[in-house]
Protein backbone atom coordinates (compact mmCIF):
# COMPACT_ATOMS: atom_id res chain seq x y z
CA UNK A 1 0.00 0.00 0.00
CA UNK A 2 1.15 3.59 -0.52
CA UNK A 3 2.73 5.52 2.36
CA UNK A 4 1.50 8.99 3.33
CA UNK A 5 2.39 11.78 5.74
CA UNK A 6 -0.31 14.12 7.02
CA UNK A 7 -0.05 17.42 8.90
CA UNK A 8 -3.19 18.80 10.50
CA UNK A 9 -3.82 22.17 12.17
CA UNK A 10 -6.68 22.30 14.66
CA UNK A 11 -8.23 25.32 16.38
CA UNK A 12 -6.28 26.91 19.22
CA UNK A 13 -9.12 26.86 21.73
CA UNK A 14 -9.14 23.05 21.97
CA UNK A 15 -7.46 21.34 24.89
CA UNK A 16 -4.44 19.09 24.34
CA UNK A 17 -6.50 15.97 24.98
CA UNK A 18 -9.15 17.06 22.47
CA UNK A 19 -6.47 17.69 19.84
CA UNK A 20 -4.92 14.27 20.47
CA UNK A 21 -8.43 12.80 20.35
CA UNK A 22 -8.74 14.14 16.80
CA UNK A 23 -5.62 12.16 15.86
CA UNK A 24 -7.13 8.99 17.27
CA UNK A 25 -10.46 9.67 15.56
CA UNK A 26 -8.91 10.12 12.12
CA UNK A 27 -6.65 7.12 12.70
CA UNK A 28 -9.76 5.03 13.28
CA UNK A 29 -11.24 6.38 10.04
CA UNK A 30 -8.15 5.08 8.24
CA UNK A 31 -8.36 1.67 9.89
CA UNK A 32 -12.08 1.38 9.11
CA UNK A 33 -11.27 1.88 5.41
CA UNK A 34 -8.46 -0.68 5.20
CA UNK A 35 -5.43 1.40 6.20
CA UNK A 36 -3.25 1.74 9.26
CA UNK A 37 -1.92 4.69 11.21
CA UNK A 38 1.77 3.81 11.48
CA UNK A 39 2.86 6.62 13.80
CA UNK A 40 1.67 10.00 15.02
CA UNK A 41 3.15 12.98 16.83
CA UNK A 42 1.43 15.85 18.58
CA UNK A 43 3.54 18.95 18.02
CA UNK A 44 1.60 21.25 20.35
CA UNK A 45 0.28 24.79 19.94
CA UNK A 46 2.34 26.86 17.52
CA UNK A 47 2.06 30.38 16.15
CA UNK A 48 1.17 30.53 12.47
CA UNK A 49 2.65 32.91 9.91
CA UNK A 50 -0.78 34.33 9.08
CA UNK A 51 -4.31 34.16 10.46
CA UNK A 52 -6.54 31.26 9.48
CA UNK A 53 -10.22 31.69 10.38
CA UNK A 54 -9.29 34.56 12.75
CA UNK A 55 -6.82 32.32 14.65
CA UNK A 56 -3.13 33.15 15.12
CA UNK A 57 -2.22 29.82 16.76
CA UNK A 58 -3.17 26.22 16.23
CA UNK A 59 -2.62 22.68 17.45
CA UNK A 60 -0.28 20.88 15.03
CA UNK A 61 -0.38 17.11 14.55
CA UNK A 62 1.73 14.87 12.31
CA UNK A 63 0.61 11.41 11.19
CA UNK A 64 2.23 8.66 9.13
CA UNK A 65 -0.08 6.19 7.43
CA UNK A 66 -0.01 3.09 5.26
CA UNK A 67 -3.36 3.15 3.50
CA UNK A 68 -5.05 2.86 0.11
CA UNK A 69 -5.91 6.08 -1.69
CA UNK A 70 -9.63 5.69 -0.99
CA UNK A 71 -9.03 5.59 2.78
CA UNK A 72 -6.88 8.73 2.62
CA UNK A 73 -9.49 10.53 0.52
CA UNK A 74 -12.21 9.64 3.02
CA UNK A 75 -10.07 10.82 5.95
CA UNK A 76 -9.29 14.13 4.19
CA UNK A 77 -12.97 14.60 3.35
CA UNK A 78 -13.95 14.14 7.00
CA UNK A 79 -11.12 16.43 8.14
CA UNK A 80 -12.32 19.20 5.85
CA UNK A 81 -15.89 18.81 7.17
CA UNK A 82 -14.81 18.80 10.83
CA UNK A 83 -15.28 22.18 12.51
CA UNK A 84 -12.14 21.94 14.67
CA UNK A 85 -9.72 21.23 11.79
CA UNK A 86 -8.46 24.35 9.99
CA UNK A 87 -5.91 22.95 7.50
CA UNK A 88 -4.73 19.57 6.22
CA UNK A 89 -1.71 18.64 4.13
CA UNK A 90 -1.15 15.11 2.80
CA UNK A 91 2.01 13.99 1.00
CA UNK A 92 2.73 10.62 -0.58
CA UNK A 93 6.21 9.38 0.37
CA UNK A 94 8.40 6.45 -0.68
CA UNK A 95 9.33 5.40 2.86
CA UNK A 96 8.82 6.47 6.47
CA UNK A 97 11.99 7.55 8.30
CA UNK A 98 12.76 5.77 11.58
CA UNK A 99 13.73 8.89 13.51
CA UNK A 100 11.21 11.28 14.97
CA UNK A 101 10.30 14.19 12.72
CA UNK A 102 12.51 17.26 12.50
CA UNK A 103 9.97 19.18 14.56
CA UNK A 104 10.39 16.81 17.51
CA UNK A 105 14.20 16.56 17.43
CA UNK A 106 16.31 18.78 19.65
CA UNK A 107 18.60 21.26 17.95
CA UNK A 108 21.67 19.22 18.95
CA UNK A 109 20.33 16.10 17.19
CA UNK A 110 19.50 17.80 13.88
CA UNK A 111 23.01 17.64 12.49
CA UNK A 112 25.28 20.27 11.08
CA UNK A 113 23.86 23.30 9.42
CA UNK A 114 25.66 25.48 6.97
CA UNK A 115 27.38 28.55 8.29
CA UNK A 116 25.46 31.81 8.39
CA UNK A 117 26.74 34.73 6.36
Amino acid sequence: MPLYEHVMIARQDLSNTQAEGLIEHFGSVLSDNGGTLVDHEYWGVKTMAYKINKNRKGHYAYMRSDAPATAVQEMERLMRLHDDVMRVLTIKVDEHPELPSIQMQKRDERGDRRERR
